[in-house]
């Protein structure tokens, strides 16, 4: 059962890129879509806090307010807008390596922040990964519009920004339940981002279709994603 929560969890993942396409089609910048993204989740999310509202508290120390600034606007907004941008300016290919350089740096930033110890087999790891994004981004270099230095950069800032989320949120597992730790990350980034990108303005006047791939990309690989790895971790 576990095995298949992470096959459900990785599918749902793979399919933000089509929700993103889509509703570039509908004219949304990649800033619109992250924050439709966000206010979509927090609104699934409800319901799953209200259905665990006797396992977990929603009681948060204001002392502890910078872990979710960390893991909703260092985090979900960078690197969703850099993934996004990427996607929109390069191969979703290529787009998605450079999002999967995230545990690069984790390994190098844990070592930083969270004081752990660098291993050899992390160096090599580590090694390997940026060997491994060097011949993508060669290999890919010579396909029109599949590959540019900007998309390469804003692509590794989606790894970095990715790989934020677990450091703030190994340092926010210390006091909150992973289901709280992300009920306020979708609420942080959605306070911060609402105001400056009103995207119903362009949605209003836009079809259902709009709306359903809005809704699904808050649910489908976001909330649906994040509910099946929860299952797995508490098995």
């Amino acid at each position: 059962m576990p095995q298949l929560f992470v096959l459900l969890a990785a599918m749902l993942w793979g399919t933000i890129a089509i929700f993103v396409k889509q509703l570039t089609q509908f004219g949304f910048t990649e800033m619109e879509i992250v924050t439709i993204r966000v206010l979509f989740a927090f609104i699934w999310l409800i319901p799953v806090i209200l259905l665990q509202q006797k396992a977990v508290s929603l009681k948060i120390d204001i002392r502890h307010l910078w872990y979710f600034v960390g893991t909703g606007l260092c985090s979900i907004v960078f690197f969703n807008w850099a993934y996004f941008k990427a996607i929109n300016i390069m191969s979703i290919s290529i787009a998605v390596m450079l999002l999967y350089t995230a545990p690069a740096f984790v390994a190098i930033l844990s070592v930083i922040i969270l004081k752990e110890s660098m291993s050899k087999k992390k160096i090599a790891a580590i090694a390997v990964t940026i060997t491994g994004c060097a011949i993508i981004a060669l290999t890919g270099s010579g396909a029109q519009g599949e590959w540019s230095i900007v998309g390469f950069m804003i692509g590794l800032c989606s790894g970095l920004g990715y790989a934020l989320y677990t450091i703030f949120g190994k340092l926010a597992l210390r006091d909150y339940d992973s289901l709280i730790i992300t009920f306020y990350t979708f609420l942080t980034a959605t306070i911060c981002l609402i105001a400056f990108f009103p995207f119903w303005k362009k949605a209003v006047a836009l079809p259902l279709e709009a709306w359903l791939y809005m809704g699904g990309l808050g649910l489908l690989p976001t909330v649906w994603l994040i509910c099946f790895i929860l299952m797995d971790l508490r098995k």
